[in-house]
């Protein structure tokens, strides 16, 4: 019995070290990337000039890391799947994914949740999709995940995680950089992303520029006060750029219900979820910048669902996903476009603008 005991022991005693050891190599390990980084734009390409009075079209889209296809549910979402089906499935997708965005032939493309080292994702670097499906577009890359090996669900355990999001243009980018926004300073801010948008400049007529915000700003947080002041400090950032008469354009995933209440339009749940609450108007009416919410009012698609589980009817679903402008833009239409959630956990959305 004695023996038996101390065996117990033992073993309850190398847990907890074992344990111990993980979590200090978690919190050594994490770090953030930093402020102002400056990125590097593709080699130069042979593009028209941008122009005023001109339409353009841009695309936004949260890739899902290429994992989300339709009967994927996520386990950070309340579904199962940690990794990628397979290797195979998501270079399948991936393909996919790029077919669907070269068929938009927009003029800009944000592209969120695109891994280039993960685990999760077979360590495949997602980049050269795009790249293959967009070809002659200059581009920049902003890394926003740079994780420790995470050990949790212990059946597959999620890994590490390295990914980003992509900007694509037809009109060369000049320059960029990558702003890094506030996150939770608890332990919640080892579950979250090293927050950033990117910031990048295009030429515009008049010596002035067209400065693109790819963005993606946090969804578990403890409440909405962080994500407020993410919102807060890229309004901010576009005023001052608008004051110094630049066209200012921000799109990506907000993770804010930036319809109000979705519901209105895609039905409630029984479940209550509160991870995406409205903007605040208080925010938006500080500022001269202008939100623009996908949707079309007599055939309303949203632009993601709750991955808790395979696409079903009655998931939860909303929107998410859509843009930002300064007055000097001018929005001749914004939509989601339909994909039934085949590819990833969201639709992508679409904005056709003018320069003034």
């Amino acid at each position: 019995m004695k023996k038996l005991l101390k065996v117990v022991i033992c073993i309850i005693l190398a847990v907890i070290v074992i344990a111990a050891l993980y979590l200090a190599y978690v919190l050594i390990s994490y770090h953030r990337l930093g402020d102002n980084i400056a990125l590097t734009p593709s080699a130069s390409i042979s593009a028209d000039a941008l122009e005023t009075d001109k339409e353009y079209k841009m695309v936004s889209w949260n890739i899902g890391f290429g994992a989300y296809e339709s009967d994927f549910g996520f386990f950070m979402d309340g579904g199962t799947q940690s990794w990628a089906w397979s290797k195979e499935r998501l270079d399948a997708n991936l393909k996919k994914i790029g077919v669907k965005l070269a068929e938009q032939d927009a003029d800009f493309c944000l592209i969120q949740e695109v891994d280039f080292d993960a685990t999760r994702t077979y360590h495949i670097d997602e980049r050269p999709y795009i790249q293959a499906a967009l070809t002659g577009y200059s581009h920049t890359f902003a890394q926003n995940y740079d994780s420790p090996f995470l050990f949790y669900p212990i059946t597959q355990p999620h890994g590490i995680s390295r990914a980003g999001i992509m900007t694509l243009s037809k009109i060369q980018i000049t320059s960029a950089v990558r702003r890094e926004l506030p996150i939770e300073t608890g332990l919640s801010k080892l579950l979250d992303l090293d927050r950033c948008y990117s910031v990048n400049r295009l030429a515009a007529p008049g010596g002035r520029e067209l400065v693109l915000y790819n963005l993606h700003l946090s969804a578990y947080t403890s409440d909405g006060t962080i994500a407020n002041e993410q919102l807060k400090m890229l309004l901010s950032d576009m005023q001052a750029e608008y004051e110094k008469g630049n066209y200012c354009i921000a799109g990506g995933d907000f993770n804010k219900d930036i319809l109000g209440d979705s519901s209105k339009y895609f039905g409630k749940t029984d479940q209550e979820y509160t991870w995406a609450q409205p903007i605040p108007e208080e925010i938006l009416n500080a500022y001269d910048i202008k939100l623009v919410a996908p949707l079309d009012e007599n055939s309303p698609v949203p632009s993601c669902r709750n991955a808790d589980g395979p696409y079903h009817k009655g998931q939860f679903q909303l929107t998410i996903d859509g843009f930002m402008v300064s007055p000097n833009v001018e929005v001749i239409e914004s939509n989601v476009i339909d994909l039934q959630f085949e590819y990833s956990d969201h639709n992508p959305v679409y904005m056709i603008f003018k320069l003034k």
